[in-house]
């Protein structure tokens, strides 16, 4: 599919800085249920944005779905803990004043995008206080966007996401891009990680789908084991897509793996 074939995306603003922004893309004809947001990865670096992951912005589309694909703040741009969180959680939340379908909000994240996309399922945890000792309250002050969400998500797909931060930052993964993410490593930020590692918030209340290549370099394949295996222990509804391929491969929409991620995705839709 070519972006010709399609109505041409509508851009909306969520807030101030320049890269608060997403694309909206809605479906000529009848739409499935709910609404995809989209996150890009990049491991969390301003040289990466959302047009990287547009292609498949498009095949969603022309399945039916409504996608939200989302920009963020960056490192290297303004972002970084907590800013780049807060937009991601802002912009999630902006889908309370657009006209779509919030009955069923699944955020597909590919890398630092997955991370992104399983944290934000995991502020909506119930019993959990981000304002006290898991972290919150270490830089921020009671006014935070990703407390008291307006939009729930209610299901997560994560594409060869960082899943396990502490072990990231541990390997070095992506040349250090976890510790520049956070400001350092789980011993010098514990808060920061317990507040915002995915691994640290199963159970969480939203089905989440990891699709990871053993071929993955840039990302091991552990990362979304250990997640899996962790959530399924806690109770948490997780499921493991043991694919082939490399670290494009889950988001290269003519490969032989996208037909899963779609499954997966009408799965946690309806």
């Amino acid at each position: 599919m070519t972006a010709g074939e399609h109505l041409v995306p509508r851009r909306f603003g969520y807030g101030p800085d320049p890269s608060h922004h997403a694309d909206l893309y809605a479906p000529d004809g009848s739409r499935r249920p709910g609404t995809v947001v989209l996150i890009h990865g990049g491991f969390w670096r301003a040289r990466f944005g959302l047009e990287i992951i547009q292609d498949v912005a498009w095949d969603l589309c022309s399945r039916g779905w409504v996608v939200w694909n989302i920009e963020y703040r960056r490192v290297g741009g303004g972002g970084g803990w907590p800013d780049t969180l807060l937009d991601v959680a802002a912009a999630i939340d902006h889908l309370a004043v657009m006209n779509v379908d919030r009955s069923r909000v699944v955020a597909i994240g590919h890398s630092a995008g997955g991370h992104l996309a399983a944290w934000a399922a995991g502020r909506h945890t119930e019993g959990r206080d981000p304002s006290g000792e898991q972290g919150w309250g270490e830089d921020l002050d009671e006014a935070v966007p990703g407390r008291n969400p307006a939009v729930e998500v209610t299901g997560v797909i994560s594409l060869a996401g960082v899943l396990d931060l502490a072990t990231a930052a541990a390997e070095g993964i992506g040349n250090d891009a976890v510790r520049s993410f956070m400001g350092g490593d789980q011993t010098r930020r514990p808060a920061r990680y317990a507040a915002t590692d995915p691994l640290a918030q199963v159970p969480i209340k939203a089905a989440v789908y990891a699709v990871h290549g053993r071929g993955d370099f840039n990302v091991p394949f552990e990362q979304s084991l250990a997640y899996v295996e962790k959530a399924r222990a806690a109770g948490q509804e997780a499921t493991l897509v043991d694919t082939e391929g490399d670290h494009f491969t889950v988001i290269d929409t003519a490969s032989v793996v996208w037909p899963q991620v779609v499954e997966a995705l009408v799965d946690l839709t309806g």
